[in-house]
């Protein structure tokens, strides 16, 4: 259902502008399928955020973590009920936490230090991170994700040894760290996910 509505609001907007070529109605229609996929998701988590009194550390962490988010990808769950649960899990959960994590800053600058390192091979590797249903097959198109995946999980990271509140800095250690997570293959694998280019070939990242 996602898909067609996002396939029909992408196929008109090219119908009102037509100097919109392949490769911007593919990430037009991209940061489509991100933006109605996760309407109905993020008012469920923060619905239940509100209920478990974390309320605006769970929002913290959906806006801190989406640019980072949207530009590397991630598995998906074959389920919306699956989508709906982890989500809220995700969003609910890594703040809940955070606030009970203490570590002293040589141990968090060690942590970071590492996860950086892993985050930087992992994008290297992986990012941007599609799936068989929402396939980024445009060079360009993956370059620039990639190009924005390093730069904000930098960004994250490098706040994590900027900011002294611990709740806020364990936050981004845990959701960026987690998000890495999600694009690897061993998170496709578990998720039973498959890459675009697993299934439509290199040949399909070419210009054009």
């Amino acid at each position: 259902m996602i898909d067609k509505i996002c396939t029909f609001l992408t196929n008109k907007i090219r119908k009102e502008m037509p100097d919109i070529d392949d490769e911007k109605a593919e990430v037009i229609n991209y940061g489509l399928q991100n933006i109605v996929g996760e309407i109905p998701k993020i008012f469920i988590m923060l619905g239940i955020a509100y209920i478990l009194n974390i309320f605006p550390l769970a929002l913290f962490t959906f806006v801190v973590l989406f640019p980072y988010k949207g530009a590397s990808g991630g598995f998906h769950l074959k389920t919306h009920i699956g989508c709906i649960v982890v989500t809220t899990l995700f969003y609910c959960v890594i703040p809940f936490i955070s606030k009970y994590i203490i570590l002293n800053e040589f141990v968090k600058y060690i942590i970071t230090g590492i996860i950086w390192i892993f985050g930087i091979i992992m994008i290297k590797l992986y990012a941007p991170a599609d799936t068989e249903d929402v396939p980024i097959l445009l060079k360009d198109v993956r370059l620039k994700k990639q190009i924005i995946s390093y730069i904000t999980f930098s960004i994250g990271m490098l706040a994590v040894i900027i900011i002294k509140d611990s709740t806020i800095s364990n936050i981004l250690i845990l959701s960026y760290f987690l998000q890495t997570l999600s694009i690897t293959k061993l998170a496709y694998r578990l998720t039973n996910n498959k890459y675009g280019y697993e299934v439509y070939g290199d040949t399909s990242l070419e210009n054009g």
